[in-house]
């Protein structure tokens, strides 16, 4: 679906492409004049715009560069009964997409229509692809893990997947509740379209307004050119909201307009904006009882919480331990071009015995060292980043050699490396540390990159 203006003074013509382009799912509206279509474009912006080139007063041309002038991103097909190779090359110049002579076929219409929409999506994929900060698309299949409790997490995940409800996903950090969310998008009627993360808690909240609705050029200091928000990216896709917890009050009245109306503005623009997206969110946080102390909107929290997936922790669901182990070699060997292809059994029982407050990721970072240190093809206790077997108790729970501050001060520095695409003076700056401070952390505790073993 996209939101459509057609400009056409022939009112017969205009309401049979009204009654067409609607039939076909798209939102139409139709005016008879340049002036009235730019009465509409000061107050929405359009996806697509279809307009005829001879107009009474403003024509065509003039009305084409105003649109682009005021919002480079719609899109603008023009039509006209007076066709010549000069008029089409003045309007692909000035800005128009496509160009089509009356009389022409609904069929040819709508082709030009859906080619025009394509590249639009294309551009916002591309701009979405060049601020992203992990790939998190998975199939159901790809998800690994044998438990009964994953089992039932990705049988909620097929159930939901073909609906368009908002999801609340819920469950501690690093459990996978990115996997999740891009399982149930890979698996719905929108995976041929985005599917945009935007992590809450990784943006002061006067940032993470412009990142979710964009802004206009000159919204703010340091706002030198029109920004495309992520729910604009996400239209016809899903977005992710993850740790939706960490929003404030100002900014969740907003996150609720869009999915009641499906329409917001841009930081500091007036002209509304629709979109069709689903929403998925997820946090490690009781929603619930931020609803209760007044930090949460309980509206929201309805409007969220249509269809909730819970995803255990792997100290509940331990047979998940040794596939993930598995995978995790297969994956750093690659990456590091090393012929690491096992775990020696001593090794795999520290793992089996420890219950992994950090979930998947501490699992991951864990083998992801040990695949670095490891001199033969197989792991063994002394590559592992957590206590050795004597140290490990089966009734007590032991997170690493590490102190408990230690420890989470290490988890705190992977969390924002992960928030900051593993750019380390990114993630001193969410921090609030310097430079050097982070680099002497990150010697610390050990924590590496694929990318940064690249570039040395």
């Amino acid at each position: 679906m996209a939101y459509i203006l057609i400009v056409e003074d022939d009112i017969d013509l205009g309401q049979v492409l009204l009654r067409q382009l609607r039939e076909i799912g798209h939102d139409v509206e139709l005016v008879g004049d340049a002036e009235a279509a730019i009465g509409r474009t000061n107050r929405y912006i359009y996806d697509l715009i279809l307009t005829d080139l001879k107009l009474p007063g403003m024509d065509g041309i003039e009305l084409l560069k105003k649109i682009k002038a005021s919002n480079s991103t719609t899109m603008v097909i023009v039509m006209t009964g007076y066709a010549s190779v000069d008029t089409a090359v003045v309007a692909m110049k000035t800005g128009a997409k496509d160009f089509i002579q009356k009389p022409f076929s609904l069929e040819d219409l709508i082709r030009k229509i859906d080619d025009a929409l394509a590249i639009r999506r294309l551009k916002n994929e591309v701009d979405y692809l060049r601020h992203r900060q992990t790939d998190i698309i998975y199939r159901t299949s790809d998800i690994i893990g044998v438990s009964r409790e994953l089992k039932h997490v990705l049988n909620m995940v097929t159930k939901v997947a073909g609906s368009d409800s908002t999801v609340l996903i819920t469950g501690e950090t690093g459990v996978g509740k990115g996997l999740i969310a891009g399982a149930i998008h890979h698996n719905s009627p929108r995976s041929g379209n985005n599917f945009v993360q935007v992590n809450c808690a990784a943006l002061p909240q006067n940032l993470l307004e412009s990142e979710l609705f964009g802004h206009e050029k000159g919204a703010f200091t340091g706002a030198v050119k029109l920004r495309i928000g992520r729910f604009e990216q996400a239209n016809m896709g899903t977005i992710f909201l993850d740790e939706i917890g960490d929003m404030d009050l100002s900014l969740q009245a907003k996150v609720l307009r869009v999915l009641e109306d499906r329409e917001f503005e841009r930081l500091g623009g007036n002209r509304t904006i629709k979109v069709n997206v689903r929403v998925i969110a997820a946090t490690n946080k009781d929603i619930g009882s931020l609803v209760r102390d007044g930090s949460f909107r309980e509206d929201l929290y309805y409007r969220i919480n249509v269809f909730n997936i819970h995803i255990p922790p792997i100290r509940v669901r331990k047979d998940d331990i040794e596939p993930l182990v598995h995978y995790f070699i297969k994956k750093y060997s690659l990456e590091f071009n090393k012929s690491v292809s096992n775990i020696s059994p001593a090794a795999l029982n520290i793992m089996m015995r420890y219950d992994w407050p950090g979930n998947v990721r501490e699992i991951r970072n864990c083998i992801e060292r040990a695949v670095l240190l490891a001199e033969s093809e197989t792991i063994t206790p002394t590559e592992l980043s957590i206590a050795n077997v004597n140290q490990v108790d089966d009734n007590i729970e032991q997170e690493s050699n590490l102190s408990s501050l230690e420890l989470r001060e290490k988890e705190m520095i992977l969390d924002a490396l992960e928030k900051s695409d593993w750019i380390q003076k990114d993630a001193a700056a969410i921090l609030g540390i310097s430079k050097r401070v982070i680099h002497y952390k990150i010697k610390k505790y050990g924590i590496t990159h694929p990318r940064w073993i690249k570039n040395k």
